[in-house]
């Protein structure tokens, strides 16, 4: 074999390996995304619209699998609880063990321990709750109510229940993170601003970004991988054709 020979079967192992490295690399990151949020979170779908704006009726949500010791006020959480129909239930926690929750103040706000709550995430421009009402929320549980406040079965419900409305943290199933369908909808599910200057601040967003970062980056990898090998092939065989032609 010639040196130009030798030079052009060269680059074309450089291609492949790039190519191959390029494949295995994106592979990892791929598998390795969809393995992980498998592991951390799960799918719903919401059947009601008693959390409308923020997510509306058939929305399919991804909730990020927590402890019920890990709720922050603000969490959109899903929960079961036998009082509620034992059924999985999306609602948003405004009070936690110990807060006293009352609505509404002058200017139709939610207080929590007395001081005001902006809520800009509720449907409509209305008052905080069309109902007046006042409850101590017990220490291990957590009062839900859910963000279309005229349109929603939640603690108000079930104040005539032990608690006053409230469930206990071990309910909490899993933490709201993101609204995955529709397309157009799709975003993660923010942390109230109002809510982190309450003792314990509000609860920090999961993986999810990275993981479709991770996703996103292995595809892109994969392809471009696979477009490079073939491309270093073609290269390699004009080349080698052109030596052969010429002797």
């Amino acid at each position: 074999m010639s040196a130009v020979e030798r030079g052009v079967d060269g680059h074309g192992r450089a291609g492949r390996v790039l190519s191959g490295l390029a494949v295995a690399v994106g592979c990892l990151l791929f598998l390795g995304g969809f393995g992980w949020a498998a592991l951390l979170y799960r799918p719903y779908t919401v059947p009601t619209d008693s959390m409308a704006p923020t997510i509306g009726r058939g929305d399919r949500i991804l909730a990020q699998r927590i402890d019920g010791g890990e709720v922050r006020r603000g969490d959109v959480v899903v929960f079961e609880d036998e009082v509620w129909a034992n059924v999985p239930m999306v609602k948003r926690v405004v009070g936690v063990g110990g807060d006293h929750i009352e609505c509404c103040d002058k200017q139709g706000r939610l207080m929590i321990n007395g001081k005001p709550v902006d809520e800009p995430y509720l449907e409509g421009s209305g008052p905080a709750s069309p109902t007046g009402f006042s409850a101590t929320v017990p220490e291990g549980r957590l009062f839900l109510l859910g963000d279309h406040r005229s349109d929603s079965l939640d603690s108000r419900s079930h104040m005539t229940d032990a608690g006053q409305g409230t469930v206990p943290r071990d309910a909490v199933r899993a933490r709201v993170d993101a609204t995955a369908w529709p397309v157009s909808g799709w975003g993660m599910i923010e942390r109230p601003g109002a809510f982190a200057a309450l003792p314990g601040g509000t609860s920090r967003p999961g993986p999810l970004p990275l993981i479709t970062t991770c996703v996103v980056v292995g595809a892109v990898l994969i392809l471009g991988g696979a477009a490079v090998g073939a491309l270093a092939q073609r290269v390699a065989r004009g080349r080698k054709a052109a030596v052969a032609a010429h002797g």
